[in-house]
């Protein structure tokens, strides 16, 4: 009697609905898979234009005192080819690795890139013009030694101006120095510009000017490093286009 009043009352209640399909939204199973495995995930190591950037440094170095021979009749092309290098990593990996990009920089970076220049190169030049001169003479000639020949003022503008602080600002201040510290960076291209430039300076007939300029590189490079730690990439490439027209080539029109 109960059992029967009791299905009679579950057949006569119209308020109860009845039970819905249940649907699966394919789609956003998918999604929500695939957000859990990447939070899951291991970071990506990041790619620094294809290989360690170490090896690229010891490339450099190699072609660099490989190239003396090419002292002094071709010195200027020994510039080129070891500056193209350098400039060359550092744009494949802008392109295709992760260096730090120039992209929209505040102009009080770029002013203070500038302003670390004059600083830096001003008193330099009223100190030693004298011997930063016979330094930028050493420097940019070439030919044989009883017959040497200074390149124009318009080629050692370009390798100083241009060619230089493109390619050393590329690969020591964006490839190297993206996650390496400043000490590191600026021992590193130190050393890079000593092996460069000290075989042009005749050391055994100019030893204190080589020891000077050694200095002086060391201290620059340095300087590079930290405005770029300080004010950017962009700051430190306009700060080594400032020093190099300020320390050589000032002096070298003078000369």
């Amino acid at each position: 009697m109960f059992e029967g009043d009791s299905l009679a009352r579950r057949a006569g209640d119209s308020s109860e609905e009845p039970a819905q399909p249940i649907h699966f939204d394919m789609a956003s199973e998918i999604e929500a898979a695939d957000a859990e495995f990447e939070e899951s995930a291991p970071p990506a190591q990041s790619r620094r234009g294809g290989g360690d950037p170490f090896f690229g440094y010891l490339i450099a170095m190699a072609l660099a005192f490989g190239l003396m021979p090419l002292i002094p009749f071709n010195a200027d092309f020994r510039y080129v080819l070891v500056w193209a290098l350098l400039a060359f990593f550092g744009v494949m990996a802008w392109l295709f690795g992760t260096m730090t990009r120039i992209e929209r920089e505040a102009p009080e970076d770029i002013a203070w890139g500038a302003i670390f220049g004059v600083m830096v190169g001003a008193p330099l030049l009223l100190v030693g013009g004298t011997t930063l001169g016979t330094t930028a003479q050493l420097m940019f000639t070439v030919g044989a030694p009883d017959a040497p020949v200074m390149l124009t003022a318009g080629a050692v503008f370009s390798l100083l101006i241009f060619t230089q602080p493109l390619a050393e600002t590329l690969f020591f201040r964006g490839l190297l120095q993206g996650d390496r510290s400043l000490w590191l960076v600026g021992s590193l291209s130190s050393l890079w510009s000593v092996v460069l430039l000290l075989p042009m300076l005749n050391v055994g007939r100019y030893p204190v000017v080589a020891v000077i300029i050694s200095v002086i590189l060391v201290m620059i490079n340095l300087i590079y490093s930290y405005v770029r730690q300080r004010n950017g990439l962009a700051a430190a490439w306009v700060c080594q286009m400032v020093v190099n027209f300020v320390v050589f080539f000032l002096p070298y029109l003078g000369s």
